[in-house]
């Protein structure tokens, strides 16, 4: 019996309707965390921006649950919902540069990779993550943060305008002229606000970079780590280095001798030339041991971005938390090497991304991202390919995140945090811009229409 619900949608949109009888449907709903396993009543592969109006409209008026999927790399599966409406706009997925304007369009089911091709034939690229795989919408409606953070801002500090598709249906341009009250809360407020279809960034030259991995044992970690902490605020920015406990991955290339080994990483970005990059390094390998492997080296930027898209492929184990930090102490180093000598599995790993430069450069209330005081954004993420691995990897996380939270700030990245971490959470995250969010939300979507997600309810 063919579900009525999903032809009644298919007669109003270009792109197919997905449902449970559907030969594709065990394959569209496949999330990239495999640990999440969700089954929505229909999933609408929207072509374009009528095909959202068409199926926000079906999702109200039929009073389902409705997620949005853009890239689909969403760590706790916010791009799905059980017994609902996926409204999957990953089919979305042009990208136009504007190479005298250094401006980008691009379309919501973008990956990073999409946008990295894109831009570097034109010599220039959007600050973003560091994952080509990661889906751009869900990145940067939660803030962006990547090799080029600290040169160039947040990827939300290079956002120009965005379209979107209110919950009523109506379609909208959110800048900063034309509704800024919702473009403000875009910069950061998640998916909260209506379904993005198109957004519009700054661009910056950026084309081949010195960059790669360093790695350490991770018996010399504190000396690095300290290193690290102490050296980073005076690098020039044009360098983005973040840090990294990790295990070396068992695999071609890595050395064989030091396969399961535990390691730590530099894994570093300098947007320039070689000798250039070279001098901003060398203070931050002076006085520690001599590294395992050093791995730096010129490169296209695309490449840098993709460099380690094999480890990470769609369907493994996932569980993760987040901080922001603002100091790094000795005995918050001491407290993260404790947790990272049991690290779960050969992926589960730690890192340290530095969200300081052009960051602080940005008032906190300019955006919905508040955290410009900070100078890290932490993720502890337990990662493996094996389902029964689901519960140790979550165990550790937790316990990791407990040991270290008291050295940290209370709140979080959005995009680092799991569907269980609660409204005071959230409200730590966003600090004082809370109550604003809250009053953007009950303005443009006062029935909490878009609520898969980390959600900030209306005031009513």
């Amino acid at each position: 019996m063919p579900n009525q619900e999903a032809v009644e949608l298919a007669s109003k949109i270009r792109g197919p309707v997905i449902d449970r009888d559907s030969p594709e449907y065990d394959d569209v709903r496949k999330l990239y965390n495999g640990m999440i396993d969700k089954k929505p009543r229909m999933i609408a592969r929207c072509t374009d921006v009528a095909d959202v109006i068409e199926a926000v409209n079906f999702g109200r008026d039929h009073k389902l649950l409705i997620a949005i999927r853009g890239g689909g790399h969403n760590g706790p599966g916010l791009a799905s919902c059980d017994d609902g409406l996926v409204i999957d706009l990953s089919q979305m997925k042009g990208v136009r540069v504007d190479p005298e304007a250094a401006t980008v369009r691009v379309g919501p089911g973008c990956t990073q990779g999409d946008v990295d091709h894109a831009t570097h034939a034109f010599g220039l690229a959007v600050p973003a993550g560091i994952v080509s795989t990661t889906g751009i919408a869900g990145l940067t409606l939660g803030g962006g943060t990547g090799y080029l953070t600290r040169q160039f801002g947040l990827t939300i500090d290079n956002l120009l305008e965005a379209d979107v598709v209110l919950a009523d249906g109506s379609f909208v341009t959110a800048n900063k002229s034309e509704r800024p009250d919702l473009f403000w809360a875009l910069r950061g407020g998640g998916g909260n606000f209506g379904v993005v279809t198109s957004f519009l960034f700054k661009a910056h030259p950026v084309n081949m970079v010195y960059g790669g991995p360093i790695f350490w044992d991770q018996k010399d970690a504190a000396a690095v780590m300290r290193r690290y902490r102490d050296k980073l605020p005076s690098a020039p920015e044009r360098l983005g280095a973040f840090f990294g406990l990790k295990t070396m991955p068992s695999a071609d290339p890595f050395p064989r001798e030091h396969w399961g080994k535990r390691i730590c990483a530099l894994i570093s970005s300098y947007n320039g030339p070689q000798e250039e990059g070279v001098a901003a390094m060398k203070p931050f390998l002076e006085g520690v041991p001599p590294p395992l492997v050093n791995w730096m080296s010129m490169m296209p930027f695309p490449a840098l971005q993709s460099l380690f898209d094999p480890l990470m492929p769609t369907g493994m184990q996932w569980y993760w938390k987040g901080d922001f930090v603002g100091e790094l102490t000795d005995a918050a180093i001491d407290a993260h090497l404790t947790q990272a000598a049991d690290t779960p599995s050969m992926l589960s790993l730690m890192h340290l991304y530095p969200i300081d430069g052009a960051v602080h450069r940005v008032g906190k209330d300019e955006t919905a991202w508040s955290a410009r005081d900070a100078r890290w954004s932490m993720v502890i993420a337990g990662i493996d390919p094996n389902p029964q691995q689901a519960g140790p990897i979550s165990r550790w996380t937790k316990s990791y995140w407990q040991a270290v939270h008291p050295h940290n700030k209370d709140g979080g990245y959005v995009n680092f945090m799991m569907d269980d971490e609660g409204d005071a959470r959230l409200k730590a995250t966003y600090g004082p811009n809370y109550d604003r969010l809250m009053a953007v939300k009950s303005k443009y979507d006062p029935d909490n229409l878009f609520r898969v997600n980390q959600n900030i309810r209306p005031l009513h």
